[in-house]
C-alpha cells in the first residue's frame, strides 16, 4: 500500500518524486504511514491527500471534527480494535456500520470489524490526525491501559512474583512494584477513578481473572481486566503507597494514600481483605472539592430542612442521622456541622474514621486497639468543656448511655445509626438497653436518608409511564395522571448509565410532645410513623416521589431505593 500510495500521488503530480523518496527514508527511520509523513514534510496538505485517497477508493471522506458520535456506537468497536486497525465507528444506521479509517483498503480490518459487530461495515476515508484526535476523545482511557499494558509486556521477567501464599521473596516483590509499568498502571487507576469522579475503587482478583471496578453514582462498573501475572505486583503497589506490610498477605489491613491530582489533594481511605485467590483491595476516595457543605444543595425539601435547621440550632439535645453504609450520613453531619461552626462554640466529633478535616472541629480519630473507642473519647470529650458533640457512630449501650447524658446535660449530640427509617430508630435505641423516659427527654430529631442517582441533563428525554404504575408506587390518582417523568438514555457525559450525580432522599421526623407520649408508651415503629405522618412528616418514598416530581430521578431509583409506605 505504501509504495502504491506514494507512486500514486507522483503520477497524479501531487508530490515529487523528490519528495517521495524523503518520506520513505523517514519512514524507514522512524515508522509510520507514508501519507501522514507526507504531510509533516509538507509535501502535501492533509485536505488534498484526503480528497485523494476519497477518490482512489470510491469512499467518501469524513470530517471527525464535525462529529459528536454516539457513545452507543463506540462500545460497538472494543479499544484494542480501533488502535490496532485506526478506525473510528461513525454512526449505525439499520444493520450498516459506517467505520472512519485511515487506510481504507485493509479488507482484514473490514473483515474482523464485521465478524465482531455482527453488521455490514460502510468505509469512510479519515486522515490519521482526525483519527488520531477521535481516539483520544472517545477512547482515552482505553488507549492508556493499551500503552501501560504494552509496557508491561517488555517486563515479563520483573514480574514473575512467586504466587505461592505461604512464600512471598518481600525482595522481588518490591522490586517488581517499584518498575515503572506497575507504577504507571496504579497511577492510572487512582487518577481515571478520580478524573471519572468515583466514590470507591474495587480491585479483585479471582481464580481466572483479575479486574479493576469502580462505584460511580452508588453502582459498581468493571473497567478493566489486567493481567493475571500483576495480580502481586499491582497490589503490593497500592499497600506500599498505603504505607501497608506487604509481607502480610493473610490478615486485613487499613492505611491512607494522599494523592495530589492537578490543583487538588485528594485522600483515599484503603482497606485490604485475603480472600481465596489474592487480596482484594478497596479504596473509598475522599475528595474534598466534592464535598457539598450547603444544606440547601443537599436535596431537603423546604420543611425538613427547617425542622433540620430548627434541631441543630438548639442548645441541647440529641439529633439522629440514620441510614445504612453509602447513603450519605456524613456528609449530612458535616454540612450540619459548618452550619454551626462559629467561633464562639466548641466542637468536638469522635470519628472511625476521619473522612475530612473540618477547620475549627476538634476531630479525633478512633483507635480501638489502644481502648481509644467511641465510648472512652466521648468520656473525655465531656472534661473539654464542648458546646456540640459529634459521634461517629452509636454501636453499643455504653456509647449511647454517655451520649444521651450529655445531651440531657447541655450538650447538643449529633450522630448516626444503622436503621432502615426514622421511627424504628426509637426502637433500636430502646432495644440497647435506654430507658424510655431518657430517649424521650433527649433526643430532639431523628432523620433517615438514602441516597438517589439523578437523570442526566445532558441525555433526559420525557418516559412514558402508565397513570396506574405510578398509583401503584405511591402517587394519588390525581398527580399520576398530571406527573411527568424522565429517564436518561445514556450519553458520553454519563458513561452512557443515563444517571449523573445524586441527591439524597430525607425523612425528617422531629420528637415533639406527641412523640415524647408515644415512646414512653413504648409504642411499637408503625404506631410512631402514623403518628409522625399524621404530623406531616414525609417519609422517604414521599421524598423520593417528589423528586420525580421535578424530573430529578426516575421511577426505577426511588422503587430501588426505598420501601413502599
Amino acid at each position: 500500500m505504501t509504495e502504491k500510495l506514494g507512486r500514486l500521488l507522483v503520477s497524479a503530480q501531487l508530490i515529487t518524486e523528490e519528495q517521495l523518496q524523503k518520506a520513505l527514508l523517514t519512514q524507514k527511520k522512524e515508522g509510520g504511514r507514508l501519507g501522514t509523513i507526507l504531510v509533516k514534510l509538507g509535501s502535501i496538505d492533509e485536505g488534498r491527500l484526503l480528497k485523494f485517497l476519497s477518490q482512489q477508493h470510491s469512499i467518501p471522506p469524513v470530517d471527525l471534527s464535525q462529529y459528536t458520535i454516539d457513545p452507543a456506537v463506540i462500545k460497538l468497536v472494543p479499544p484494542d480494535v480501533v488502535l490496532k486497525y485506526q478506525v473510528i465507528p461513525v454512526k449505525r444506521s439499520g444493520a450498516v456500520l459506517s467505520l472512519a479509517m485511515v487506510d481504507p483498503s485493509d479488507i482484514f480490518a473490514i473483515d474482523d470489524i464485521k465478524f465482531m459487530t455482527g453488521y455490514d461495515v460502510e468505509p469512510m476515508v479519515a486522515s490519521e490526525g482526525a483519527v488520531n484526535a477521535a481516539l483520544a476523545k472517545y477512547y482515552d482511557s482505553s488507549r492508556q491501559l493499551q500503552t501501560v499494558l504494552k509496557d508491561l509486556e517488555t517486563q515479563d521477567e520483573a514480574l514473575k512474583i512467586q504466587e505461592e501464599e505461604e512464600e512471598v521473596d518481600v525482595s522481588k516483590l518490591k522490586e517488581a512494584v517499584e518498575d515503572a509499568p506497575v507504577v504507571k498502571l496504579a497511577n492510572f487507576i487512582l487518577a481515571e477513578a478520580i478524573k471519572k469522579g468515583a466514590s470507591d475503587i474495587h480491585i479483585e482478583a479471582y481464580e481466572h481473572k483479575f479486574r479493576v471496578r469502580y462505584r460511580l453514582d452508588g453502582a459498581l462498573y468493571e473497567v478493566m481486566s489486567p493481567p493475571m501475572k500483576l495480580k502481586a505486583a499491582l497490589t503490593s503497589r497500592l499497600k506500599i503507597m498505603a504505607e501497608l506490610d506487604i509481607a502480610e498477605r493473610r490478615l486485613p489491613q487499613d492505611g491512607r494514600i494522599k494523592l495530589r491530582l492537578k490543583d487538588k489533594e485528594v485522600d483515599l481511605r484503603v482497606s485490604t481483605l485475603p480472600c481465596l485467590f489474592g487480596e482484594k483491595i478497596v479504596m473509598r476516595i475522599l475528595d474534598k472539592s466534592n464535598l457539598t457543605l450547603d444544606l440547601t444543595k443537599l436535596g431537603f425539601e423546604p420543611n425538613a430542612l427547617q425542622n433540620f435547621m430548627k434541631a441543630i440550632s438548639s442548645p441541647y439535645g440529641m439529633v439522629l442521622v440514620t441510614g445504612p453504609t453509602g447513603s450519605g450520613k456524613t456528609t449530612t453531619l458535616y454540612s450540619a456541622l459548618s452550619h454551626i461552626n462559629t467561633d464562639d462554640v466548641n466542637i468536638m466529633t469522635a470519628e472511625d474514621p476521619v473522612e475530612y478535616n473540618l477547620m475549627g472541629v476538634n476531630q479525633v480519630q478512633m483507635k480501638e486497639e489502644i481502648g481509644l473507642n467511641f465510648a472512652a473519647c466521648l468520656r473525655s470529650f465531656l472534661r473539654q468543656d464542648p458546646d456540640i458533640i459529634m459521634v461517629g457512630e452509636i454501636r453499643d449501650y455504653e456509647t449511647a448511655e454517655i451520649g444521651v447524658k450529655a445531651a440531657l446535660t447541655g450538650h447538643l449530640v449529633l450522630s448516626t445509626l444503622h436503621t432502615n427509617d426514622a421511627p424504628s430508630t426509637v426502637n433500636r435505641l430502646l432495644n440497647m438497653g435506654i430507658e424510655p423516659f431518657l430517649v424521650a427527654s433527649s433526643v430532639i430529631l431523628i432523620l433517615a436518608q438514602r441516597l438517589a442517582r439523578k437523570v442526566c441533563s445532558k441525555c433526559k428525554e420525557e418516559e412514558k409511564i402508565a397513570p396506574e404504575a405510578l398509583v401503584k408506587i405511591g402517587f394519588s390518582p390525581a398527580d399520576a395522571g398530571k406527573v411527568t417523568c424522565y429517564r436518561g438514555k445514556g450519553c458520553d457525559v454519563c458513561n452512557d448509565t443515563g444517571y449523573k450525580g445524586r441527591v439524597a432522599l430525607y425523612e425528617v421526623m422531629p420528637i415533639g410532645d406527641q412523640m415524647r407520649e408515644l415512646v414512653l408508651q413504648g409504642a411499637s415503629a408503625d404506631e410512631i410513623k402514623k403518628q409522625a405522618i399524621s404530623l406531616e412528616m414525609r417519609t422517604l418514598r414521599m421524598s423520593g416521589l417528589q423528586k420525580i416530581k421535578e424530573g430529578v430521578t426516575t421511577v426505577e431509583e426511588v422503587v430501588d431505593t426505598t420501601f413502599s409506605d
